[in-house]
């Protein structure tokens, strides 16, 4: 893209990709005491209690809502990795530790344990049961049908992920029309919607990358917003040392910069996979910093920000690590986990001296699970490869049920984990236009969100030349960035003006203006309608509703890639 200042600089000069929507007010600094220019730059959307804003926001919020609740104790029993995570979680709960009930010994795990203490959760409100194991244990809080415990915190982290959309969404676009647009289609997702009816991993990961980023975004306006009011209020931004940085105290610490780094260490707590977004989220702080001082007239704001910037980045991610090492708690404090005692494991280099000794044994932990992850090699039915997710080349079927002989008079029922068709296609289209928009509006939102799709996608084709074992679901923490790019598009085309992003000072023809308006709103709005049909379409195969094999067969769009 382009360097922080130019980007930072356009950002402003630029309308949003939808002018025509409903917009947030931006900050108003004296404007007695600061140039128009400067404060255009530093303008932010403010989050005030809009009752509009948050009416359609909840609105939308309650579709997800009640698509991922609905009847989520269906399809009974464990389907697809539930057999492992749901066994997990009920044994945190229960031990602290994973725990293997059949050998009554610890259980060799492969990822962190947030995820699972998040579904053990749901477990111990809702109740747990596993015959296998002769576990049947009453919910704390309400008891029910075993799988919606199970179940139940996943679908709650996909429902809160579509509000997080939304609000992230619009503040990006100041545009509440297009943040409840981006939250509507990641609730008809069909991705999504089985990722947030399952318990497994994926959907947390989504959810903590998707926060840690709403976060960066709101340090990025609070950082703003500190030197709007410092030039309001007359600071000088070319003095030397303290005198020309906005004043600090314990009110002015960068307190959402650091819940991103929180927030990634509870990513990185769920899957360590979260760690390819880690660059991406430095890389957008510093230049973030950077492009705030450089609207605000400080002489050189590179070395500004490493000064007085930088370590509050090393700070966040202290924490990242810190909220990572916190997770496994469990591990640390009791002495039943796997490798947790040196007398348990000989031969495989432990300690059991005090404090450093746990520490040491998690190290080498995290190195055996490492080298499990490095060899994952072994052929799946279901596996794919990266440059086969966004095309939908290879969904993964969780849970498949057909009565008696498969014929065109069975009943079949389907969970398949696959997003909705029209939706997907739609992905790398809007990632060309965001290319192309982004260059020609010199716009830093555009460049955020193809450095986050980046982030999360190209390190796995890096992986594949290694033959390593891969799933579809391991593109969803991209997600909600992938839906931001077509949401970004679908401001352009409604936008009124042309690329070129300012109305021209004489000659406007403002009546050409009101019927491009008008057709991008019908292109958007057909769109829109196009994809909620789509979603109702494939809705029976993403809950697992029962199906004639000749209706369940229609659904099958590419055939044996999708069996």
């Amino acid at each position: 893209m382009t360097s922080a200042s130019t980007a930072e600089s356009a950002s402003a000069d630029q309308p949003d990709p939808a002018s025509t929507a409903a917009t947030a007010e931006p900050t108003d600094p004296k404007p007695d005491r600061v140039p128009e220019l400067v404060r255009r730059r530093l303008a932010t959307v403010e989050d005030r209690l809009d009752g509009h804003s948050w009416l359609a926001t909840m609105f939308v919020v309650a579709i997800a809502a009640i698509i991922r609740f609905a009847n989520l104790s269906h399809p009974p029993g464990k389907i697809f990795d539930e057999i492992y995570y749901a066994r997990d979680a009920w044994a945190l709960i229960d031990r602290a530790v994973e725990w293997n009930y059949k050998d009554n010994g610890p259980s060799y795990v492969v990822h962190p344990p947030l995820g699972k203490w998040l579904i053990g959760l749901g477990e111990w409100a809702f109740g747990y049961s596993d015959a296998e194991h002769g576990i049947s244990v009453p919910g704390q809080l309400w008891t029910t049908a075993p799988e919606f415990g199970w179940r139940f915190s996943a679908a709650l982290i996909g429902t809160l992920a579509v509000l997080l959309l939304i609000r992230t969404g619009r503040r990006l676009f100041r545009s509440t029309m297009l943040g409840c647009a981006a939250g509507l289609l990641l609730a008809l997702d069909g991705f999504h919607v089985v990722l947030s009816r399952t318990a497994l991993l994926d959907g947390f990961l989504l959810f903590f990358v998707l926060a840690a980023f709403a976060t960066l975004v709101l340090d990025r306006d609070a950082t703003r917003r500190r030197w709007a009011r410092a030039l309001a209020a007359g600071l000088d931004p070319t003095a030397r040392g303290r005198a020309g940085r906005p004043p600090g105290g314990w009110r002015n610490w960068p307190w959402w910069r650091l819940a991103t780094g929180v927030l990634l260490g509870c990513a990185f707590a769920v899957k360590w996979s979260a760690l390819f977004f880690v660059p991406a989220f430095a890389l957008l702080m510093l230049l973030w910093d950077v492009g705030a001082r450089r609207s605000a007239g400080v002489p050189r704001p590179w070395r500004a920000t490493m000064l007085d910037g930088f370590p509050s980045m090393v700070l966040a991610g202290v924490l990242m690590l810190v909220t990572y090492v916190t997770s496994w708690s469990g591990w640390l404090f009791s002495q039943e986990g796997y490798y947790r005692l040196a007398e348990r494991y000989p031969g495989a280099g432990l300690s059991d001296t005090p404090v450093i000794g746990p520490l040491w044994n998690l190290v080498k932990y995290h190195q055996a699970a490492l080298g499990f992850h490095n060899q994952l090699d072994d052929a799946h039915k279901y596996q794919s490869w990266p440059w086969q997710w966004l095309l939908l080349g290879r969904p993964v079927a969780f849970h498949w049920q057909c009565e008696g002989v498969c014929d065109a008079t069975s009943r079949t029922e389907e969970v398949l984990l696959l997003g909705t068709p029209l939706l997907w296609w739609s992905f790398l289209p809007a990632l060309v236009a965001l290319v192309w928009l982004g260059l020609a509006r010199r716009d830093w939102r555009a460049g955020t969100l193809l450095l986050f799709v980046g982030a999360g996608l190209l390190p796995w084709f890096w992986i594949a030349l290694d033959g390593r074992t891969m799933f579809s679901f391991y593109a969803a923490p991209v997600l909600p960035f992938l839906v931001l790019a077509v949401v970004y598009v679908l401001g352009a085309i409604a936008a009124p003006t042309g690329l070129s992003g300012t109305r021209p000072t004489s000659g406007f023809d403002e009546e050409a203006s009101r019927d491009r308006r008008l057709v991008g709103a019908v292109i958007v709005g057909a769109y829109l309608v196009l994809v909620v049909l789509c979603f109702a379409y494939f809705y029976p195969i993403f809950v697992g509703q029962g199906l004639p094999y000749a209706e369940w067969s229609a659904r099958m769009w590419l055939g044996g890639r999708w069996i």
